[in-house]
């Protein structure tokens, strides 16, 4: 298997022709990196007929180093390559002007985890708003989704939108950036010049990875806490721990691969999930977590809840719906304990005015599915599984990497 930057450095198809003599800049991060992890920066600049005049930070940075939501970055110069690194989560999160004046093209090499939360999403979108708007070009070099091809949870609520929210993509689209791009283009009509340089070998179907060639690629964090592919795996549901006031595992070795807090049985959680929804529970493997957090939310208590291991033999990649998964841990912890103070109340990625669970989640939904002690499995399942039905036609015709199926 060849990623996008693989292709565009060997150059045996003359895929770097078109970028020469023009000033060409990289949106990348830590796990923009070749097949034999060379970072994308480093090996495009040794291409003697590119001209690589700037690079662009998302989220986290280009060196990956902080470690939140709203941490932010501050554009600096790099000293040895002689090129400015301007920061996408500083103080702006669109490109301005005075960065898109220093490049003609734009090439995005963004490992992403398949997830509409996570940012990179967004920062894609806006960069190419910005190139519509200014006449760049915008070359997506692309890379595998871990996450694999399912799609799982409910379309974005329209007037929900937010840097975790770009459009109406489900939790999990199963889309590689370039595919993304090709989406974006088409559901916001954007006239821009756009080019995916795609994998060659890739199966996001292929087993035992699902979407993550396992034994051909290295896994390098893109994010701090995106620390293994289980976490890649787990992330649309996990990530919704986010807006509440349970620990996503934040500040031990393996976050968002599952949540506690320092007031829960696990063993009464994994008996009223399976009460509830045994069939939410399939695909991986669930296991009672003890951790303390020596950061973050519960940082020094102990805490009780659930890591779900969907890196062995019990892991099924296509009964695997991490979403319904922590839909139904939440809706334990509502059984069990009706009171719980369950929603956190703060901003989340510069948005006030709601809750963060509903900022990340693309509206009320699933909090009110939570809170109505009346509602079932099979009424979440119905909504989730018509708008999962719908993105599914509609990506079909924009997929770089189909199968017969699809």
């Amino acid at each position: 298997m060849r990623l996008g930057i693989d292709r565009l450095l060997d150059d045996g198809e003359g895929l770097r022709a078109p970028l020469r003599g023009r000033r060409v800049a990289l949106l990348g991060h830590p796990a923009s990196v070749t097949h034999d992890l060379v970072h994308s920066l480093d090996a495009l600049i040794t291409c003697r007929d590119l001209r690589i005049t700037a690079a662009l930070g998302p989220q986290h940075g280009m060196k990956g180093d902080k470690q939140d939501n709203m941490v932010e970055t501050p554009d600096e110069r790099d000293a040895r390559l002689g090129i400015p690194v301007f920061s996408l989560y500083g103080r702006v999160r669109r490109p301005t002007a005075a960065m898109m004046d220093t490049f003609d093209v734009v090439l995005v090499d963004l490992q992403d985890i398949g997830t509409r939360v996570y940012t990179f999403v967004t920062t894609l979108l806006y960069m190419m708003e910005a190139c519509a708007q200014t006449g760049k070009s915008l070359w997506v070099l692309d890379r595998p989704n871990p996450a694999g091809r399912p799609v799982e949870g409910s379309l974005l609520q329209p007037g929900t939108e937010s840097f975790v929210g770009a459009g109406p993509l489900p939790m999990r689209h199963g889309l590689t950036m370039g595919e993304l791009a090709r989406w974006f283009a088409r559901h916001f009509r954007l006239d821009l010049d756009l080019h995916v340089v795609t994998m060659a070998g890739y199966d996001p179907h292929a087993g035992p990875g699902y979407g993550w060639p396992l034994g051909e690629l290295s896994w390098v964090n893109p994010s701090p806490n995106a620390t293994t592919l289980s976490m890649a795996r787990c992330y649309a549901g996990t990530v919704m721990v986010e807006g509440t006031t349970l620990s996503e595992g934040r500040g031990t070795t393996r976050p968002l691969e599952g949540a506690g807090a320092p007031d829960l049985d696990p063993v009464a959680l994994l008996q009223e999930m399976g009460r509830h929804s045994p069939g939410w529970l399939a695909g991986c493997r669930p296991r009672p977590w003890f951790f303390e957090p020596t950061f973050h939310k519960h940082v020094g208590k102990l805490c009780g809840g659930l890591q779900f291991h969907v890196d062995a033999g019990g892991y099924d990649h296509d009964r695997f719906r991490p979403y319904r998964l922590m839909a139904l841990f939440f809706k334990a912890v509502r059984r069990l304990h009706p009171d719980y103070p369950l929603w956190r109340d703060f901003p989340y990625e510069y948005v006030t005015d709601r809750l963060a669970i509903d900022v990340i989640t693309g509206g009320p939904l699933l909090r009110t599915w939570v809170d109505d002690g009346a509602a079932t499995c099979g009424d979440l399942d119905a909504i989730l599984a018509r708008d999962e039905a719908r993105f599914v036609a509609e990506r079909r015709d924009l997929l770089c990497y189909a199968s017969a199926a699809e």
